[in-house]
């Protein structure tokens, strides 16, 4: 009784290798081992959800991806109904500011990459923040050919501001999930982030990232 229960466990060490082995080296230990397990036990007590266009063959992944979309789209109305009226132009003028105020000082590319963005969406976003004179550079003491950027004052005042508009517009993106459903989400989105951002990060040419992100897909 003992080593059939020694050879399953074994094998579900193996089964939560494959599925974690290629995300973030962390989840690889004891407590993501038991994170693991508990996803699993919760997951086998659900029924299959129903969603448009199931029963056409639509996919979970077509339509996850759709909820992203939409989603993403629901979050920037109410960040924009949020910054309405403010010096603000776009929430990532909002979320730079949070970054740089969380984090602290850092050079361009650093604030850029930590937002996910490219760079000259990113180069936009920082010298509009500059203009407004809620952010300053200044050169590198390291490295003079670099700039590192940090928060103003006046960038602190019109943040702290704004923060809690921004604070009602985060929970009602959460809408109605219960405390329990969030912690569920966080641990689910937290695993995906753990998926792509080690990809995001080699910067990896548009025209082969898409074979690369799928290679990475398999065990």
């Amino acid at each position: 009784m003992k080593l059939e229960l020694v050879k399953e466990v074994i094998e579900l060490v193996h089964q939560f290798e494959l599925e974690n082995g290629h995300g973030n080296t962390q989840m690889m230990d004891v407590s993501g081992f038991k994170k693991w397990i508990s996803t699993q036990e919760t997951s086998s007590t659900l029924e299959e959800p129903d969603w448009e266009g199931k029963k056409n063959g639509r996919s979970a992944d077509s339509i996850i991806n759709t909820f992203f979309v939409h989603l993403n789209r629901y979050a920037k109305n109410y960040t924009k109904s949020a910054i309405h009226g403010s010096g603000f132009a776009t929430q990532d003028d909002l979320i730079y500011l949070i970054t740089l105020k969380s984090y602290g000082a850092m050079s361009k590319m650093e604030l850029i990459k930590k937002n996910v963005h490219d760079k000259p969406a990113g180069i936009q976003i920082i010298n509009r923040l500059i203009q407004l004179g809620w952010v300053t550079q200044t050169h590198s003491e390291t490295d003079k050919r670099s700039k590192v950027l940090q928060i103003t004052n006046a960038g602190q005042l019109a943040l702290e501001h704004q923060m809690p508009k921004t604070r009602m517009a985060s929970q009602i993106v959460t809408g109605n999930l219960s405390s329990v459903e969030k912690m569920q989400l966080i641990r689910l989105l937290s695993k995906l982030n753990d998926f792509h951002h080690p990809i995001y990060s080699k910067n990896i040419e548009t025209s082969a990232l898409l074979e690369v992100a799928y290679n990475e897909l398999k065990p």
